[in-house]
């Protein structure tokens, strides 16, 4: 493809951008300034983006095609593309240029040049700096150095042209403005001094705050402020010669004479002095006669003539008191009253100064927005002036902000194609593929490969989890004569009885015997989902694991459809279970058909027979029951090697009749629906009871699934010990 693909040169140049100069026209006090200019950094950043989008503009890349005559080069010329021809397949053709016009008047012309033009320009800012980098594309490297210098110079002249036509226009702009900004200015000035003289305010010169405006003095105000504190003195009047009143009021002497001794009460009750001391000297004869008519009744009693006389003179003494209270009671409410009336004046003031502020403060207001705008207008007015002024003499000193830092020359080797990028890309490529048919693959495969799966499947934990193993290949001897090959699959359990395997199957046998709820299962059925998941090989090595414990076990090979126990154990199949359950041999004489392992004391072995031609009705007959009750009295266990459950139903059929099931499924073999449907078909049958157990054959010892389940990986208690040799003697 590399070989193919036309040889492209790119030539590059460098422009640095200034902050904008001092120079230009504006209103800014910090223009003249020797530091003045563009600090904001969003503003350098957008004058950068400005000049970008200029270098990239259709009018600077037509000045560029028609001063270098691009049109005419070989790079330019009209070249077939796909993309164009697949849309005049399917779109009309528009009208054709007319003949001899110039290129701005010939509309198909421009636009595939000016296409062609920006698919081979390149313009980026480098970040952190004020330099934007100029490339251009194209088959010729010199016209692309060329392409790339002229742009640069046209940028130079369009940004040079652009400042003087804006101090130009600026300049004409001021002239026409200056007459209604001096007219509008003297307006604002004169209303500012009409509005001052309306406030009333008098500025007092040299008494202010050192801005040369001085102090502002108002007599409304200074009104207004002690017509304030009056109002609040007449209402602390009222309020204590009420408080007098209303204890006066009371007519109580022992309240009244304690006015004195009150600390709030004693400045306004001042006034009554001279009653307090004339009630106070009337209550001291009052209770000294009290005290001469108590100790004459104590010595004469009541009949005594003097106690008579001065019981007359202590009456005219009370009545005395209470004239005097009478008229303090009323001096008191006429001083309340006189207080309110007098605070009543001082409010109606009050309410006319306060009328007579507010007005002149509406005033004020309108004088201080006069003033400010009358300022504004004038400091505008006069920066205007001023920059005026100087408008015709930086006309003459106008100087571009942008420099070319590095010139374009023509590059000596092609930029495209790059090759190494291809290369990785291509790797790139192939590598995120095949990732992506990994993830594709492992989400379609529902292979049983994650214990938490299982468990979620199942609803409960799984009964047991075995390792794979190799088989050994050495032989055994069943029924005295020996054979020399067991088949497909070797009997673990006796020819490495210390592998990881069989403690797993030791490990599941203590499971068994230690099941909840009363005895453990006598009769077990061993099935699968499918063929090929190691049951055979499961039910084979349980058994022995059970007979080494000392216990008498009986494994059948109750597949009638497939069997495999007897190319394990290298028998055949002239007689078996299905000779007995069609009736062909008497139960009294099937002791024939069952073989020993001399190896493995307590172990029987009761092999298919002949294929029958209805295998679920002879599984399901009650002569099968017959049989199985039968054995019960014989064995420990009865551990039945059943057909797959979804190719048939004869497992189906025999769970009802056995203890406990076992199905197996395959690590990273047995598929996740093939499973479930076993356990629904079973579930559905059986019920809830009789125990279904799962026991997942086959896994890795350096499967996740298999460390998740132990919590270790390896063990030194697994190691391979002595086998047997030549074979066991069976009897």
């Amino acid at each position: 493809m590399c070989i193919l693909m036309t040889r492209r040169y790119t030539a590059v140049a460098e422009i640095q951008v200034q902050k904008p100069n001092s120079d230009s026209l504006t209103l800014d006090s910090n223009a003249a300034s020797p530091a003045g200019g563009d600090t904001d950094p969003n503003s350098a950043s957008m004058n950068l983006e400005t000049q970008a989008t200029v270098l990239e503009s259709p009018a600077l890349a037509m000045k560029v095609i028609e001063d270098l005559h691009l049109e005419d080069t070989s790079a330019f010329k009209p070249h077939f593309t796909f993309t164009g021809w697949v849309n005049s397949l399917f779109s009309p053709p528009p009208p054709a240029d007319p003949a001899g016009v110039a290129l701005s008047a010939a509309p198909l012309r421009r636009d595939r040049l000016l296409k062609q033009f920006q698919e081979n320009l390149e313009v980026k800012i480098i970040p952190g700096t004020r330099v934007i980098e100029v490339a251009f594309s194209s088959s010729d490297p010199n016209l692309a150095a060329r392409v790339v210098n002229q742009l640069v110079a046209s940028l130079v002249n369009y940004s040079f042209q652009s400042r003087r036509t804006v101090d130009t226009e600026a300049s004409k702009f001021l002239e026409s403005q200056l007459a209604e900004m001096k007219a509008d200015s003297d307006a604002l000035e004169q209303k500012a001094v009409k509005l001052q003289k309306q406030t009333g305010v008098v500025q007092v010169a040299g008494s202010g705050d050192g801005d040369g405006q001085g102090q502002a003095y108002s007599s409304t105000l200074d009104q207004l402020q002690k017509a304030t504190a009056a109002v609040s003195q007449a209402h602390t009047n009222v309020i204590l010669k009420g408080a007098i009143y209303e204890v006066v009021k009371s007519g109580d002497p022992e309240t009244i004479m304690g006015l004195p001794s009150n600390t709030a009460l004693a400045g306004a009750a001042s006034g009554m002095s001279n009653d307090l001391a004339v009630i106070s000297s009337l209550r001291t004869r009052e209770a000294t006669l009290n005290g001469q008519i108590n100790e004459l009744l104590a010595k004469f009693g009541p009949a005594y003539p003097k106690v008579d006389e001065l019981k007359a003179d202590l009456t005219a003494i009370q009545n005395s008191i209470k004239e005097e209270i009478q008229r303090m009671r009323d001096r008191a409410r006429n001083e309340y009253v006189v207080a309110q009336q007098v605070e009543s004046g001082a409010k109606q003031l009050y309410d006319a100064e306060k009328q007579r502020a507010d007005e002149m403060n509406d005033k004020a207001v309108q004088y201080s927005m006069a003033r400010q705008q009358a300022d504004q207008s004038r400091s505008l007015y006069e920066k205007l002036q001023s920059r005026m002024k100087e408008a015709g003499v930086l006309e003459g000193f106008h100087s571009s902000n942008i420099t070319v830092v590095s010139p374009a020359l023509a590059p000596s080797a092609p930029s495209r194609p790059n090759i190494p990028l291809y290369l990785a890309g291509s790797l790139a490529t192939g590598l995120l593929f095949g990732c992506i048919m990994a993830v594709v693959v492992d989400l379609m495969d529902s292979k049983i490969a994650d214990i938490h799966g299982l468990e979620s499947l199942m609803g409960e934990a799984p009964f047991g989890i075995l390792p794979s193993f190799a088989a050994k290949k050495k032989g055994l001897r069943l029924s005295g004569h020996s054979f020399a090959l067991p088949g497909r699959e070797a009997i673990a359990a006796l020819k490495d009885p210390h592998s990881a395997y069989v403690e797993a199957l030791r490990a599941l046998r203590t499971t068994l015997l230690s099941t909840r709820g009363g005895a453990p299962p006598q009769v077990l059925l061993v099935t699968s989902s499918t063929e090929g998941e190691g049951k055979s090989t499961l039910s084979s090595n349980l058994a022995v694991v059970l007979a080494q414990q000392g216990k008498r076990v009986l494994l059948v090979d109750a597949d009638l459809r497939r069997p495999n126990l007897h190319v394990l154990f290298n028998s055949s199949l002239e007689v078996g279970l299905s000779t007995i359950l069609a009736g062909q041999l008497s139960v009294d004489a099937m002791g024939q058909a069952f073989l020993q392992v001399e190896a493995v004391p307590g172990l029987d072995i009761l092999l298919s027979g002949p294929i029958p031609a209805y295998s679920a009705e002879l599984l399901g007959s009650s002569k099968m029951r017959q049989l199985l009750d039968l054995w019960r009295g014989y064995y420990d266990f009865i551990i039945l090697d059943g057909a797959p459950v979804l190719p048939v139903t004869d497992s189906v059929v025999l769970s009802s009749q056995v203890d406990a099931t076992l199905l197996v499924a395959r690590y990273q073999s047995t598929q996740q629906q093939s499973l479930d449907l076993s356990l629904r078909t079973l579930r559905a049958q059986l019920g809830t009871n009789r125990h279904i157990g799962v026991v997942l054959n086959g896994v890795e010892r350096t499967a996740d699934a298999y460390y998740k389940y132990y919590g270790f990986s390896n063990s030194t208690y697994y190691t391979n010990t002595k086998r047997l040799g030549g074979g066991s003697e069976i009897s």
